[in-house]
């Protein structure tokens, strides 16, 4: 039960067995189901009091952590993530962007000239929590790739979402109020410059803004992007790391409660507060804030005459062309005209059978879809019809995309080679590379440091490459942190080494592989290493601050993730994945049976 909890497949299941409660709670005893959320609850503090119904608490009040919660990944993403490059992220930023567009277009065709052609900004999202859910079920069935390709756009997306709500959904403001918002919210970023990194500030000053904005006519909600927006994220510092560690061992020699109280505030100081917030609040919003919503939402009465008016009603027919069909066609069209256009890079991983896949899996409109049908629609009966089209919506379009992700995942079981060929072709611009180019054998090794064969492995390999007397592209990449003595930091020490020089890669490898025979591989050795092999130990620690090397690492981790890869070292040997031993002998041998046609024979005649 607990691995299922913890399962990115989670939230959707909840989110399904709530929508599946409510829509029978609200069918079958309506008259409850309207009373229960429509029951006023009061918050009394001295003269004053604040009175919503308990479905505005749920929509005005809890959702604020939804919605902060969606902000802080998005700031991570664009802090640290792959947001960061433009390269990576132009395909995905300009689906998202379309995927917002063409739907909000198609449905204002559709509802034109009725009363709620304003209503738009219902087909504009994608839930998140369906499409990863969806994505975790198919497992390794589907690219990984395509899987970083869509949560890229659902960050995008969930930007111009909010960005819809802010703008076009917001209305009778109160200047007063506003003005002591934005005081407060100048107060968070001089306590977030102040350094302070205990939560109970931040949740203090939240709630206070969080009223504001409720008073000034902003929808509240609002309140919480405001506020992840102003949070600080950063990868952990070296000082900090440093002082968690002398606190952590203080708390050995001597374990009283005051020495293990200053280790656990040393520690938790070492990281963002973005990052402790969004481990903090990420189950208990997608298992228990967005199914209570979807509950207090999602209960649409069903009957015939409700369907047989919804279905007639342009309203229900804009929602669901807008979800299903705009979002399609705006994110299949911009990726193949983007290609096509060489706008940014898509992974070769990727084929039009997973972008139409994926496509279609965009079109699961579902928690911001209900949520802004009460901000743009007045009308109880357009409710109606409005939620019945993001059901019938959601539902085919999740359906589609199953089926489109379940023929894709045969067809390329059924063209997968004999043998896994190398995903990522060798690219003398990113790949580290010893020997020419145009050699007549090629070693990819996608290798780590700090694991037990390191070393000797480096050995084998340098016995390999000097047999072939320069007729060897040897290549190394690095292995996914998934995998045994793969750690992030020390892939990225060794990109920063290399961007000052790319001929200190090799030696610091070298160096790297010699302290891992003896120690641990920590910040300092690290860093030590950097200095031992020539390279600006500011321009290293700069470099690690503020992650400048990880979009690089995490290129290589993805394609070693695209093709499943275990433990290391994993070679390929002439682009196809080596299964022998890991000897000089073997490899040697299986380079040369391998040999491209029209490469040298001399090194079969040495084997000989």
């Amino acid at each position: 039960m607990s691995e299922f909890v913890r399962s990115e497949s989670a939230g959707a299941v909840a989110l399904v067995v709530a929508t599946a409660v409510a829509l029978g709670w609200a069918n079958a005893f309506a008259s409850s189901y309207d009373e229960f959320w429509h029951t006023d609850i009061a918050l009394i503090v001295g003269d004053g009091a604040l009175s919503m119904s308990l479905q505005h608490w749920v929509n005005d009040a809890a959702m604020v952590l939804f919605f902060f919660l969606v902000t802080l990944e998005v700031k991570k993403d664009i802090v640290l993530g792959e947001l960061r490059e433009w390269r990576r992220a132009s395909l995905p930023v300009i689906a998202a962007v379309c995927g917002l567009a063409v739907p909000a277009v198609l449905f204002v065709a559709v509802t034109a000239g009725t009363a709620n052609t304003d209503a738009w900004g219902v087909v504009i999202s994608t839930d998140t929590a369906f499409v990863v859910g969806i994505l975790a079920a198919f497992g390794n069935r589907v690219p990984v790739q395509l899987r970083v390709f869509l949560l890229t756009l659902a960050v995008v997306d969930d930007v111009g979402a909010l960005a819809v709500i802010a703008i076009f959904y917001t209305d009778g403001l109160q200047p007063w109020w506003l003005l002591a918002a934005a005081v407060v919210s100048a107060l968070i970023w001089l306590v977030q410059r102040a350094r302070v990194w205990r939560a109970s500030m931040y949740i203090t000053l939240g709630v206070v803004l969080w009223f504001t904005i409720l008073e000034s006519g902003v929808h509240a909600t609002i309140a919480g992007v405001v506020l992840a927006l102003l949070l600080p994220v950063y990868p952990p510092r070296r000082e900090t790391i440093d002082r968690a560690e002398t606190l952590t061992q203080g708390f050995r020699r001597t374990p009283n409660a005051e020495r293990g109280v200053a280790a656990a505030d040393g520690i938790l100081s070492a990281l963002s507060i973005n990052d402790r917030f969004q481990l903090s609040l990420h189950r208990i919003v997608a298992l228990v804030i967005v199914p209570v919503f979807a509950l207090a939402n999602a209960g649409v009465r069903i009957t015939p005459e409700s369907l047989e008016h919804a279905f007639t009603s342009p309203l229900t027919w804009g929602v669901i062309v807008g979800l299903v069909v705009g979002k399609f066609v705006g994110v299949t069209a911009s990726v193949l005209i983007g290609k096509r256009l060489k706008v940014g890079e898509l992974s070769e991983a990727l084929h039009f059978r997973h972008i139409a896949s994926g496509s279609l899996l965009t079109g699961i409109g579902f928690t911001i879809s209900l949520f802004i049908v009460d901000l743009a629609i007045e009308d109880p009966i357009a409710q109606s019809d409005a939620r019945i089209g993001i059901l019938t919506a959601s539902l085919l379009a999740a359906a589609l995309a199953v089926a489109a992700l379940w023929l894709a995942a045969r067809y390329d079981a059924a063209h997968a080679p004999a043998r896994m060929t190398l995903a990522h072709p060798i690219e003398p611009e990113r790949d580290h590379i010893r020997g020419p180019l145009d050699a007549g054998h090629t070693l990819v090794q996608y290798g780590s440091f700090g694991g037990v064969d390191d070393l000797s492995t480096e050995e084998v390999l340098n016995q390999v490459v000097d047999y072939f007397e320069g007729d060897l592209c040897h290549v190394f990449r690095h292995a996914p942190p998934s995998a045994e003595g793969a750690p992030e930091q020390t892939a990225e020490v060794l990109e920063s080494v290399a961007a000052q020089d790319r001929r200190l890669f090799w030696p610091m490898r070298h160096e790297l592989n010699q302290i891992s025979e003896h120690r641990a591989l920590d910040a300092r050795e690290l860093l030590r290493a950097a200095v031992n092999v020539g390279a600006n130990l500011s321009r290293v620690e700069s470099d690690l601050r503020r992650s400048t090397r990880r979009a690089r690492v995490q290129e290589d981790f993805t394609d070693g993730e695209a093709m499943g890869l275990g433990n290391p070292p994993i070679l390929f040997v002439n682009g196809v994945i080596y299964g022998g031993e890991i000897a000089p002998d073997a490899i040697i041998a299986d380079l040369i049976a391998t040999r491209p046609a029209g490469a040298p024979a001399q090194a079969e005649e040495r084997l000989r």
